[in-house]
């Protein structure tokens, strides 16, 4: 099974969150960290996964991994 990633990369009017193999953006930002923490929220309701955020040259600069937003099984503790 794949695991689930958003990447943050750059687009002509900002910032766009995509799903690897989705023909279009999941959001659209107008700077990098609106559009990480969208990237992040999108990831926590669908399960958890991980935040690959690009550098303005398109480069990766560097991945967040998210846990379930609504985990039915939280740890104890």
């Amino acid at each position: 099974m794949p695991r689930n990633e958003r990447h943050v990369v750059p687009s002509a009017d900002g910032w766009r969150v995509v799903k690897p193999g989705a023909s279009r953006a999941s959001a659209t930002a107008g700077t990098q960290a609106e559009a990480t923490q969208i990237a992040k929220r999108i990831l926590g309701n669908d399960g958890g996964g991980e935040a690959v955020i690009h550098r303005p040259n398109g480069r990766i600069r560097g991945s967040d991994t998210v846990a379930p937003g609504n985990d039915p099984f939280p740890p104890e503790g």
